[in-house]
């Protein structure tokens, strides 16, 4: 299992409506993310040596409730699926007073050789780690935006 990240939310994350803006749950998930990427043994050691990194190809976040300033937040991390090149995975935030996620994000990441421009397969022993940390994913992964329809 990937430890939680945790964080604070700070009185300049806050809008004009009162409430944490979307961009800095983003940023709380980026950490969270980074934070991944340091167990997983891709932290700055190994972009130092390899010249490899993780790129967010894709993102979805459902932004579920508001969090006011000074909230405790709380990010899980779960891994659910990797192969040569890439690595699905989602987080959920949470806060301190809820039970329910306040938002969540589910990421496509990949595996890019930064001097090459290009995704590169992963080293044998880091997509072993990511296979041993693969989850069951949760009812709400794999959902998009549905149509709007004309009125």
């Amino acid at each position: 299992m990937i430890p939680d990240h945790t964080a604070t939310v700070r009185p300049e994350w806050i809008d004009y409506n009162g409430h944490m803006n979307e961009a800095f749950y983003v940023l709380v998930f980026g950490h969270a993310t980074d934070a991944m990427m340091i167990e997983t043994g891709m932290g700055q050691q190994y972009r130092g040596e390899s010249g490899c990194s993780l790129y967010t190809a894709e993102a979805h976040v459902r932004y579920l409730r508001e969090v006011s300033e000074g909230t405790e937040l709380t990010v899980r991390t779960r891994i659910l699926g990797v192969d040569a090149k890439k690595v699905r995975l989602v987080l959920e935030m949470r806060a301190a007073n809820r039970k329910d996620p306040v938002a969540t994000s589910e990421l496509l990441m990949i595996h890019v050789d930064q001097s090459a421009g290009r995704a590169a397969p992963f080293p044998d022993a880091v997509r072993e780690r990511f296979a041993s940390l693969t989850e069951k994913a949760p009812e709400w992964a794999g959902s998009s935006i549905g149509p709007v329809p004309k009125s």
